[in-house]
């Protein structure tokens, strides 16, 4: 056992910041680069965060990736994100089943949205 005086946060606190962290850092990564037509319900709440990171090509190409990985329902729940983050917390830690899909779809989706497009 290595004993030190690292202090950590307790697991009630982090928990929550860290998943804030990373729909924050998903949506900043996904506000980033792609082609420069914005239309589609991703394209545009990215374009209308108003996000510095953000621009028509970017935005353009998380739409594109969101076209290929999300149904329409699910684009339109994701869209929310950039106004309501917290919705996607919540989302993130729901126990129902449909979300608990969703989320799973939404995290490959923001996976793919950082490779091709930042």
């Amino acid at each position: 056992m290595i004993t030190g005086h690292i202090q950590t946060m307790p697991a009630l606190e982090r928990g929550p910041l860290m998943r804030r962290a990373f729909v924050t850092f998903s949506l900043l990564v996904i506000t980033a680069a792609c082609s420069s037509t914005v239309s589609g319900k991703l394209s545009k709440a990215c374009v209308a965060a108003d996000r510095s990171a953000a621009n028509a090509r970017l935005c353009s190409c998380v739409q594109q990736v969101a076209n290929q990985s999300l149904s329409g329902s699910d684009q339109t729940l994701a869209a929310t994100f950039f106004s309501e983050p917290q919705l996607a917390q919540d989302t993130r830690q729901s126990d129902n089943r449909a979300s608990e899909a969703f989320w799973r779809r939404y995290r490959a989706f923001a996976t793919s949205a950082r490779s091709q497009c930042g």
